[in-house]
């Protein structure tokens, strides 16, 4: 009696030891001893049996004081921590896929803003320094050898290193060629008309788009995309007609601009179509800068000479600080705008990267007006308005 009353006062008390446990029956039954106990007996050894959990009524009647322990089997830890996390990721993760999602746009918007910035300020230092010194090939030869100078330093430094073969590099020169002459009209036209009217006819590029695709990939037009393009040209003829600064060789310029760019983007097409060699277009656009500027060193030297020399800007009476400053400025803004613009192509469906574009252009449009203080009449406006908004369509 002892016993049990020590028991049902306070069941921790080391006078309730175990003495037999049997692992045949369900219920584990522990029997109670007094203090004496026999040396003899050896206690089990807790690895000969599961841990188990007591449990024990604190009843007040008599028959509870003797019921006898119960070993309740312990939940696996390892089981329920599972059956926990597999409840949680349900919420956590919807809230996780939220936040990637806002974290992906306001980095595009960002990159679109960068873009548009680039943009604008290359425009406005370029047209400076073609409007003093008119060399546009050697200009553009500067601008490639700026941008190879800053994708050497980022494969010096190991910052971003290509892996590129022999084959692909043979693939890549014919879109190095016309990504070349595209920027070396942009310029000749610079150097001839206002930002806004150069910038009004390179919008015309989906024309060429259509007509290139039509003529070396066989992809032909609907009739929507046809009737498209004739509110397109009508907006670039009323452009064109009512141009203070018109002239054809800056129109013509434009428009071979538009024609080698289209023409690098239906050999992309051709030339890049198997994926296993195909490039990033971080990768792609760094090799086209450097080749670019290979194969400008000798046409400049053939068509201009060595102009760019203090000497010479000395001689023409033009500011020497001026005309670097605004061509390292200028040429630093068009190797980061275009490499922007592949960062944002890959994050962005081409189609959002087009309008983009358009966006990017009556930016540019505008604000190259505002800065130069471009005259515009009404006529001229009406056509600016209605190419651009047919492009958005």
């Amino acid at each position: 009696m002892q016993s049990a009353a020590a028991f049902t006062a306070a069941p921790n008390l080391p006078l309730l030891k175990p003495r037999r446990l049997s692992a045949n029956h369900g219920p584990c039954h522990v029997v109670l001893c007094s203090k004496r106990h026999d040396s003899n007996v050896v206690p089990p050894s807790p690895s000969a049996f599961p841990p188990i959990r007591r449990s024990w009524s604190l009843s007040s009647t008599p028959s509870s004081m003797f019921r006898p322990w119960t070993a309740v089997p312990l939940r696996d830890p390892d089981t329920t921590g599972r059956s926990q996390a597999t409840a949680v990721p349900e919420s956590a993760g919807g809230e996780e896929h939220q936040t990637t999602e806002l974290s992906r746009k306001i980095e595009v918007l960002l990159l679109m803003g960068l873009w548009y910035f680039f943009n604008i300020i290359f425009n406005i230092y370029n047209k400076q320094v073609l409007k003093v010194y008119r060399f546009p090939v050697t200009v553009t030869t500067c601008q490639f050898g700026v941008g190879t100078v800053l994708v050497l330093l980022l494969w010096t430094f190991n910052l971003y290193r290509p892996k590129v073969s022999s084959t692909q590099l043979a693939a890549i020169l014919p879109l190095a060629l016309v990504h070349t002459l595209g920027n070396l009209f942009t310029n000749m036209s610079l150097g001839k008309v206002a930002v806004s009217f150069t910038h009004t006819i390179k919008a015309t590029e989906p024309f060429f788009s259509v007509l290139l695709s039509a003529m070396f990939l066989g992809e032909f037009p609907t009739l929507w995309v046809v009737g498209s393009l004739i509110p397109i040209m009508g907006g670039v003829a009323l452009a064109s007609v009512t141009e203070v600064s018109f002239n054809w060789a800056g129109f013509w310029s434009a428009m071979a601009s538009n024609l080698t760019n289209q023409s690098r983007n239906v050999l992309s097409k051709k030339v890049m179509v198997n994926k296993e060699e195909a490039l990033d277009n971080i990768t792609l656009f760094s090799i086209i800068t450097v080749m670019s500027f290979i194969l400008m060193i000798p046409v400049t030297l053939i068509m201009e000479g060595v102009t760019f020399t203090p000497a010479y800007l000395q001689s023409a009476g033009l500011n020497l600080k001026e005309v670097y400053v605004r061509s390292l400025i200028a040429a630093i803004c068009y190797h980061a705008y275009q490499q922007v613009s592949y960062m944002i192509l890959q994050r962005v469906s081409p189609v959002t990267h087009s309008v983009g574009n358009c966006v990017k252009r009556v930016v540019v449009i505008v604000s190259s007006v505002m800065f130069f203080r471009t005259p515009v009449s009404a006529i001229n406006a009406f056509g600016m308005i209605t190419l651009h908004s047919n492009l958005h369509l």
